[in-house]
């Protein structure tokens, strides 16, 4: 125990020592990174020209590569938002997240993963207070989340005390005469209306395609976070933390997807980028009755993504090792791996960058395509927030709702109304 005690602060004064003293290579790195990428993409592209692939390949042109320096720019901002821990933090993350695996295997979840999932109380009259952005007026609804994890998961008084956290909220733009819905679920970092209405285009959305629009915030993001900087508070390498986060992120929305059908108007569809592409990807394991799930960029994995983003030089070190295989046991109950979507299979739809440096299409967003059973994907060649100005995205997405019933035909290309 000593041994791994001091391996963890070895980890922890290396972080530290990276913040403090060479928080500049983080800033630098994406340039090289990116230019590896590309130079990759040039010998992939002359030695499978001639290969057939479940994915297509990416083409090398110049764009590729500020593609790619796009996404490692993100992902080193990311690194510097995240504050040094202690030497301590980090045996107390090894320890809670051993301890919570073995409560899921006592509990059985391991085996049946189903039964980790309780249905929540349904959301019965949230608060409603009428906000504008820009030309929209839209609802804030705010309610009181009501999510506790188990009694005896690690971590719970820790995760009950972040305050801001208890009060769920959404941000809701609809029409005067029923229409159906779109559950839109943002990325880490949103959860602010200025990013989250930039993400989910109201003008299109709303407008044009005469959708009711509701956009929850995710646990400890926007006015729900405890950190001031964008609230990258989930998901974290706090990892009974990440846990708790994806668990009452689907339960918040679970809970809003009923005030929403208590609403009328039809069918409701949700869909989500990023992190809300996983979330995405975790109710269509538990909602039998949505219109469409549309997974975007998703990440899968959080065991691998949490592996390829962590340095080469505490990825070889046995605390490393052993909260790997930790992990990996941890985030099966969340997985959207563990359990078969009961989302009819038409009703399901991916969609995923080729250049994305910060979720790997082929580590995540292959492995739920696989998943589904290769239901409907569109791919698109460019990076990770590429999706906001591909036009193949836009119009996959419209295909989707439109062949979901949540679009009218004569709407897919209108001018806004």
């Amino acid at each position: 125990m000593n041994k791994l005690q001091g391996i963890a602060g070895d980890v922890g004064r290396w972080a530290a020592g990276m913040r403090r003293g060479a928080w500049w290579a983080d800033l630098a790195s994406p340039i090289p990174r990116a230019i590896g990428f590309y130079a990759r993409t040039w010998v992939d592209w002359v030695r499978l020209r001639d290969q057939g692939s479940e994915m297509p390949r990416v083409r090398p042109h110049p764009v590729v590569l500020g593609e790619a320096a796009v996404d490692e720019l993100l992902l080193a901002i990311f690194k510097l938002g995240r504050p040094p821990r202690h030497d301590d933090a980090y045996w107390r993350i090894v320890e809670e997240a051993a301890d919570t695996v073995t409560v899921f295997e006592r509990r059985g979840f391991g085996e049946d993963p189903a039964s980790y999932w309780q249905a929540p109380p349904p959301l019965l009259e949230p608060v409603s207070r009428r906000r504008r952005f820009g030309p929209f007026l839209y609802e804030h609804l705010s309610w009181d989340s009501r999510f506790e994890p188990l009694p005896e998961v690690p971590g719970r008084e820790r995760w009950l005390g972040y305050e801001a956290n208890r009060t769920a909220h959404a941000w809701v733009l609809r029409h005067d005469e029923p229409r159906p819905w779109l559950v839109c679920l943002p990325g880490t970092g949103m959860g602010f209306p200025r990013a989250d209405f930039a993400v989910f285009d109201p003008e299109r959305l709303h407008r044009r395609l005469g959708l009711n629009v509701a956009i929850p915030v995710a646990p400890l993001h926007g006015p729900r976070r405890r950190h001031t900087f964008y609230g990258l508070g989930f998901p974290t390498d706090d990892l009974v933390d990440t846990v708790h986060g994806a668990t009452q992120a689907t339960w918040d929305v679970r809970r809003l997807l009923t005030w929403i059908r208590s609403q009328g108007g039809g069918p409701v569809g949700v869909t989500g980028i990023s992190l809300g592409g996983y979330l995405t990807a975790l109710l269509a394991n538990l909602d039998d009755d949505l219109a469409c799930v549309i997974a975007g960029v998703p990440p899968v994995d959080f065991a691998a993504l949490f592996e390829a983003h962590t340095p080469a030089a505490v990825r070889d070190t046995p605390l490393w090792r052993a909260l790997n295989t930790v992990s990996h046991n941890l985030f099966r109950v969340v997985s959207p791996l563990a359990l078969d979507p009961v989302a009819p299979y038409e009703r399901r739809y991916i969609y995923a960058g080729l250049v994305d440096r910060l979720i790997h299409p082929r580590r995540q967003a292959l492995l739920l395509w696989d998943h589904w059973g290769r239901p409907q994907i569109g791919w698109y060649p460019g990076c990770h927030m590429g999706f906001m100005w591909s036009r193949p995205v836009e119009t996959f997405v419209q295909r989707a709702l439109a062949d979901s019933g949540l679009v009218e035909e004569d709407r897919i290309g209108a001018p806004a109304a």
